[in-house]
């Protein structure tokens, strides 16, 4: 699942929830460390199923006194790279945002509430809402958005039941992207609009090219949504959970000495 390593990333990205934090979660202290001294010297990405919300509470919030030239590094993709915001200085603003029309977002809501239901996944008594519209993307939670972390991982560990949910969508929806998420989810953009293009708009707006970045992610299986990173060929790196990425950040860390050019 590990394509070959840069020796020296010019740029290292990240999924988000169940990679840097558990889901809809804030990040360690360990991992805002990391981030913080990973953004001294190379660029750094999160693209991720979440919302632009989920982002700067999970993560922004937790990066203390970062300057405003370490966040000039920091590229933030939410919605699975349907978003794309960068830093100018103040806040973080967006660079594009590809936006479902309301025909897409409403046939996508209704699919994913039939085929939930016919295939008796659909939860009678969820954790807040199951469904999501998130502009660019809408996001399906079996069981509901704030589900604790443990009943997440207990539902489907196989993902068996996401992928027989994923394909069943897909079928009717097939002029949109239908892709398995976070341990309960599954996410909807525009066809061809996934993790693959964000990653393609990151090396267009860096000039970082796609050999010289790493990725980390926790979905990198065929149908899962970080496999479109790895099927682009960025080398990456499978984790398990936030502490996996910090361990493996250990590693990583000591060998990046020296400020990646710009």
């Amino acid at each position: 699942m590990t394509a070959s390593r840069p020796t020296a990333p010019r740029l290292v990205a990240f999924d988000l929830d169940d990679t840097l934090a558990p889901s809809k979660s804030a990040i360690d202290p360990r991992i805002a460390a990391q981030l913080r001294a990973l953004l001294r010297v190379v660029d750094v990405a999160i693209i991720s199923g979440g919302n632009e919300t989920q982002f700067r509470s999970q993560v922004i919030a937790h990066l203390g006194d970062a300057a405003a030239s370490e966040l000039a590094r920091l590229h933030l993709l939410p919605t699975c790279g349907t978003r794309y915001l960068r830093h100018d200085g103040s806040d973080f603003v967006a660079v594009y945002a590809h936006d479902l029309s309301d025909d897409e977002k409403a046939a996508a809501l209704l699919a994913l509430r039939e085929e939930a239901e016919r295939l008796g996944l659909w939860e009678p008594d969820p954790w807040g809402a199951i469904l999501e519209d998130r502009g660019s993307q809408i996001t399906f939670s079996a069981l509901g958005q704030q589900a604790p972390g443990q009943a997440k991982h207990a539902w489907d560990p196989s993902g068996e039941k996401r992928l027989r949910l994923r394909d069943a969508v897909a079928a009717r929806l097939p002029g949109l992207e239908v892709r398995a998420g976070g341990s309960t989810s599954i996410d909807i953009t525009r066809a061809g609009i996934d993790k693959a293009y964000g990653m393609t708009a990151l090396a267009e707006n860096t000039g970082i090219p796609l050999e010289d970045m790493l990725f980390y992610g926790d979905r990198l299986d065929e149908g899962g949504n970080d496999y479109p990173v790895l099927a682009l060929g960025v080398p990456s790196v499978a984790v398990d959970d936030w502490q996996h990425t910090a361990d493996e950040l250990d590693a990583l860390l000591p060998t990046l000495t020296v400020a990646a050019p710009r």
